[in-house]
């Protein structure tokens, strides 16, 4: 009689081994975070409703531009300049943030991802300036890219040759100096807002309030006050604390502020830093 025979394992090599190579550590992370959320801004690699507004804003003020070229070319004073652009789209710059910022960070607390980023080498505050960082830098896009279109068409149609075209370039790198300015002063305030919720909705409300409810107030008073109570209303609304700022640096802005810039230039900087403190402690009270 055969001994039954007993049933034996086999062990499959299925091709897992240890990795090996270059550990590319945080500040790699901390890029890829940065370019993939300025990526999200636009709605790169996302659906074709998550293009339709950053798209169409860009898209919208770069047609705009066009037309400033047209009218700069054609009429005997300038329309509006480079620092100009800057202060007029503030308020699609505005939309713009209110909107973004809630894709950014939004998405991220409500499906509590944040572990997994977490999981590499990032820390917390890597995340927190990584997002504001990427925020600040879509939305320079946004006022430079029009910019650069109003660049264009008056470098080509300047009678001056290269002096006007350097003079082109010199009001441009104004401007674009004014736009980096309106950037990281509507990030810092949009960014803190978006994290306090997952609920995209409410984060666009409670940015989007942030003008609704101050502009009225600092137009009542520029309405109303005389002398200081009138130059510095502008401190109440953001858009007018940038236009006040457009006044000091760059002699643009729509109302005066007598000897108050520095005031204004004061406030921007406070604007900064406060909101990226604020950003960066909120994350740190995240759970994860």
């Amino acid at each position: 009689m055969s001994t039954p025979e007993r049933p034996t394992g086999v062990i499959h090599d299925i091709g897992y081994q240890r990795y090996e190579g270059p550990r590319l550590g945080r500040g790699y992370a901390a890029r890829s975070l940065f370019v993939h959320g300025v990526r999200s801004a636009y709605g790169l690699g996302r659906s074709p409703w998550a293009k339709v507004l950053p798209i169409g804003l860009l898209g919208a003020t770069s047609i705009a531009a066009l037309i400033l070229v047209v009218l700069n070319t054609q009429l005997p004073v300038e329309v509006i300049d480079y620092v100009g652009i800057a202060t007029t789209f503030t308020y699609a710059a505005t939309v713009f943030v209110a909107v973004v910022a809630p894709e950014l960070v939004s998405v991220d607390l409500r499906s509590n991802l944040l572990a997994l980023y977490l999981a590499r080498p990032l820390r917390r505050a890597d995340y927190a300036l990584a997002k504001l960082a990427a925020l600040a830098s879509a939305t320079f896009v946004l006022l430079g890219g029009p910019m650069l279109v109003l660049f264009l068409g008056m470098a080509f149609s300047t009678d001056n040759g290269v002096a006007g075209v350097f003079s082109e370039l010199g009001g441009l790198l104004q401007g674009l100096a004014a736009a980096a300015i309106h950037a990281a002063v509507l990030a810092a305030i949009a960014l803190p807002f978006a994290s306090l919720t997952g609920r995209r909705v409410f984060a666009t409300g409670m940015i989007i309030g942030v003008t609704l409810l101050t502009a009225p107030v600092s137009g009542v008073v520029q309405a109303l006050g005389d002398g200081a109570s009138q130059q510095l209303a502008g401190l109440l609304d953001p858009v007018s604390l940038l236009g006040g700022v457009d006044r000091w640096l760059f002699d643009g802005g729509l109302f005066d502020i007598g000897p108050y810039g520095p005031v204004y230039g004061l406030a921007a900087l406070l604007i900064v830093a406060a909101g990226t403190a604020c950003t960066v402690w909120r994350y740190r009270k995240v759970n994860s």
